[in-house]
């Protein structure tokens, strides 16, 4: 992927006003869980800085040379002496937690690897063992990705987690509403960063013209009653979960194909969210204003469509 494009219809030293505005909307719902987990602007300053001079470093070469410290300066508009420390500053660890890379690897084969799934295309109940290899059970979906964990471990953790639930006689069910756990914050948070990250890296590359589009396209509509939003939160879980289910058994088939070919180095994701709430044109929320600015029908107000 080439470079970021030069930014049109901004003065030198300002972005355009349409760019903060954006910025500044998709902050809100970050400063709110910012907050709420204790972390203060200043700590967060910290870590912007870090992330502005890896971005600089990494997005923005000008050859193939690494960029020098007064670049990464002009760059960032950090000072050199703190560009240094950065540089010279151990690199955080973002190793996932070991639960999460094992737990999405087992619920990928067990939504979609033939031998996990029923004739709908449903992940099946299964027992938590079976003296014959060839049926399916929670051991051979363990040892189909690892060999160094137990069952019982996982499957403990994923009770407690409530991503399976377990019947008086003994079956295994996924909880196909739990591939982010209910409980667990250090998954959550984990999937929060990867998974908010990609759709925007997604936007970006797509408002930066930095090549082809990648597909990213949204439903919205606002005045609706609170039961016609039960009907639909139903509706966008049903359809989007077959989605997730239908393109998880042609990646983990073409995984398995790809395994070990020299040019196997990319990667894919494909993320669906939800969201309802109030309406900020009518409550007069932070938001109203950029609202206002979406399609709306000037004799109803309402603003709806597809994007």
């Amino acid at each position: 992927m080439s470079g970021p494009s030069s930014p049109q219809n901004v003065t030198p030293g300002e972005p355009s006003k349409a760019f903060v505005r954006a910025v500044t909307r998709l902050m809100r719902p970050l400063i709110r869980a910012l907050i709420g987990q204790g972390m203060t602007f200043p700590y967060l300053s910290n870590l912007l800085k870090a992330v502005y001079v890896d971005v600089a470093r990494t997005d923005f070469p000008v050859d193939e040379s690494e960029p020098s410290v007064s670049r990464l300066s002009v760059l960032t508009g950090l000072q050199r002496k703190d560009v240094n420390r950065i540089l010279y500053s151990p690199p955080p660890d973002r190793t996932p937690p070991q639960s999460v890379s094992l737990s999405a690897r087992l619920v990928g084969i067990w939504t979609g690897d033939p031998r996990f799934i029923d004739g709908e295309g449903a992940p099946k109940a299964l027992p938590r063992t079976a003296e014959d290899p060839d049926v399916a059970s929670f051991d051979s979906l363990m040892r189909a990705v690892s060999t160094d964990v137990r069952a019982k471990v996982i499957l403990d953790e994923w009770v407690r987690l409530a991503v399976v639930s377990i019947d008086d006689a003994g079956m295994v069910t996924l909880n196909q509403g739990a591939f982010v756990p209910s409980r667990g914050f250090d998954e959550k948070a984990y999937y929060l960063g990867r998974n908010v990250a990609d759709h925007m890296a997604t936007s970006v590359h797509n408002l930066l013209g930095d090549g082809e589009p990648l597909f990213e396209r949204a439903v919205y509509y606002d005045r609706l009653t609170p039961k016609s939003i039960e009907l639909l939160r139903e509706r966008a879980r049903d359809v989007g979960m077959q989605a997730l289910l239908e393109l998880n058994k042609d990646a983990l088939a073409l995984a398995d194909k790809d395994e070990g070919d020299a040019e196997a180095t990319e990667r894919m994701s494909l993320g669906l969210y939800y969201y309802d709430g109030p309406d900020e044109k009518l409550a007069g929320g932070p938001d109203a204003d950029d609202q206002r600015d979406d399609s709306d029908d000037s004799e109803s107000g309402k603003t709806g469509g597809q994007v």
